[in-house]
């Protein structure tokens, strides 16, 4: 399981704090803090507005990369601002997006033919949200097929089906279970990942919501979760599933975070 850590959010108050004032302290612990919880990727997103979004970005990238050595997930909602701030990166990680929204993909798959950068696919277009399987199903089909004519192989892709709330569509979680397997199907190779806490907005107990719907994605083939490591319940489950679903060798991912503490009650 590919653990993407979303706390160095902009949108995040904590973080946003931090960033209007460049508590450089503040940055560096939550990177160091997400990678030794089992961070694979560090999101960097600004949330900031569009005149700063690149000077921040580079700065968050700086500071993250001094304190640790985890590839980072560069995180933004304009895909001409992920190719300012790519040079800054000491490293090929992840971007995070494209989608067939206003040719995104003809902007970034270009850029990244040749090197060792993979990059998050959201499954939506000049549309929106699509609210049913098959077209989630088409236009990861289109992306893919746009990746291969830059030698973008389906293994550096990670297929977003988007989760759509509980709360406004009662089959959310089975759409996505769907067009999870489908995908799956189609591209073996290819990674599916989601930010999954999406499924709980609105309602309550959305820690137990996550939680189960974590356990029911992975078991569809989800791999990879835009999530919070330091969510010692999010990463029980996590560790939990893989083990029951016979992908943790005999137990040791799991045994060795719970010895270490990262994982059950907080030891007194």
């Amino acid at each position: 399981m590919i653990i993407i850590g979303e706390k160095l959010n902009g949108v995040i108050p904590g973080v946003g704090k931090a960033i209007e004032e460049k508590d450089e302290a503040f940055i560096r612990d939550l990177a160091i803090k997400q990678t030794e919880a089992g961070a694979d990727y560090i999101d960097v997103c600004a949330g900031t507005t569009p005149d700063i979004e690149v000077e921040t970005l580079k700065w968050m990238m700086e500071i993250v990369q001094d304190a640790v050595d985890t590839p980072l997930c560069i995180d933004s909602p304009n895909p001409n601002v992920i190719l300012e701030v790519m040079p800054y990166a000491r490293k090929p990680g992840l971007l995070n997006s494209v989608s067939e929204e206003h040719g995104k993909c003809e902007i970034i798959f270009p850029e990244i033919k040749g090197t060792d950068w993979k990059v998050v696919a959201l499954t939506c277009d000049n549309n929106g949200i699509p609210t049913d399987v098959e077209t989630r199903i088409n236009i990861t089909k289109i992306m893919v097929e746009k990746a291969k004519k830059y030698d973008i192989d389906e293994s550096r892709i990670f297929i977003d089906p988007l989760v759509i709330a509980i709360s406004t569509d009662n089959q959310s979680l089975v759409k996505f279970v769907e067009a999870t397997k489908a995908i799956k199907e189609l591209y073996p190779r290819i990674h599916i990942t989601s930010g999954l806490s999406n499924i709980s907005f609105g309602m309550p107990l959305r820690r137990i919501i996550n939680q189960n719907f974590m356990t029911l994605a992975m078991n569809a083939g989800m791999d990879s979760a835009i999530m919070d490591p330091l969510n010692r319940e999010m990463m029980g489950t996590l560790l939990a599933t893989n083990m029951l679903l016979g992908k943790d060798r005999h137990c040791r991912k799991f045994t060795m975070a719970y010895r270490k503490g990262r994982i059950g009650p907080v030891k007194k």
